[in-house]
């Protein structure tokens, strides 16, 4: 393997993180970090200055602004500025400097909010988003469109992938700000050590959701990054470039429940408190792009929650409030 010199953007968070493990352990790689005291990505000439300064080869663009429906609700403003502002910073610095390979790592919410399931790369643009995070999803699209132009305009190699839910290791586990695995992993792990009777999970538990383990999304990106140009524009389109990740398997909530019930060792009652919103229906990725681009996911969702469960416990003075 020739020698490469890549640059993980958002090395901190629970993907890039991911990324950084997974690249660690291939030899003749030398992975760049920059943490936001040492680099603001905000800043474009301090961009600039860093790829200028550094020979690149590849870059992972994981570096976001991301919160849940509170936050982007809140925060609209900032959401679509901050995330904007990586997005263009980095990849027209990495042109400049001369950087042909580049990951951006986007978002399953940039399809419409009532897409056909499950969500083809062709549902792109074809309606409403949903309300609540269209800022973000707009600066996830536009991501999108921005290596599509600078590939047709310089010939670059700059590609897209979409995740479906995430979860696993440096997850956000915060009482309040966490999405629905951490919520759920540390809910039953306090109710299990308070001996409580029973849990009462939000909704009606018929909401069917899609999860992928982030080792498995670190796989993937690495994967579609190495691809080669020949079987990677076999399988794509020029303006419509992304590739889903996901496992296409989804649970209802109520699984969902259960399972990490069943993982954490709670052995009270579940309820459902059904005066709670339960939300869309259904949100599934088709992943068949990514299957005929030669990979599929590893992990099962038990298994992971499992590995995910043993992190927190590990790692829980970090999440007390």
């Amino acid at each position: 393997m020739q020698a490469k010199t890549i640059f993980v953007a958002g090395h901190n968070g629970m993907v890039g993180s991911a990324i950084v493990r997974q690249l660690q352990k291939q030899p003749e790689v030398t992975v760049i970090t920059r943490s936001r005291s040492e680099l603001n990505l905000l800043d474009q000439s301090a961009v600039a200055n860093f790829f200028e300064s550094n020979d690149i080869d590849q870059v992972y663009l994981a570096a976001a602004k991301v919160g849940g429906i509170i936050a982007n609700n809140t925060y609209p403003a900032e959401f679509i500025y901050e995330n904007l502002m990586i997005q263009n910073n980095i990849i027209h610095s990495a042109h400049l400097a001369g950087v042909n390979d580049l990951l951006f790592l986007g978002s399953s919410c940039i399809y419409p909010k009532l897409a056909e399931q499950p969500m083809q790369e062709s549902a792109l643009l074809t309606g409403t988003l949903e309300p609540t995070n269209e800022p973000y999803a707009i600066a996830k699209i536009a991501g999108i469109k921005m290596c599509e132009s600078y590939n047709r305009q310089y010939g670059r190699n700059y590609r897209s992938v979409m995740p479906t839910n995430l979860y696993g290791e440096n997850d956000n586990f915060h009482p309040e700000n966490s999405h629905v695995i951490p919520a759920l992993l540390r809910r039953f792990h306090e109710a299990k050590l308070a001996g409580d009777d029973k849990v009462i999970a939000w909704g009606s538990g018929k909401p069917m959701r899609e999860f992928l383990h982030v080792d498995d999304m670190a796989a993937a990106s690495i994967h579609v990054m190495n691809l080669s140009n020949d079987v990677y524009n076999s399988n794509t389109q020029e303006m419509l470039s992304h590739i889903n990740v996901g496992t296409g398997v989804d649970c209802t909530i109520r699984e969902l429940v259960e399972t990490v019930a069943k993982v954490v060792g709670f052995k009270g009652k579940i309820e459902f408190d059904t005066s709670k919103p339960d939300g869309a229906p259904r949100k599934l990725m088709d992943v068949s792009r990514l299957k005929s681009l030669g990979w599929q996911y590893e992990i099962s969702l038990e298994g992971g929650l499992a590995q995910t469960y043993e992190w927190f416990l590990a790692n829980q003075d970090n999440f007390r409030k």
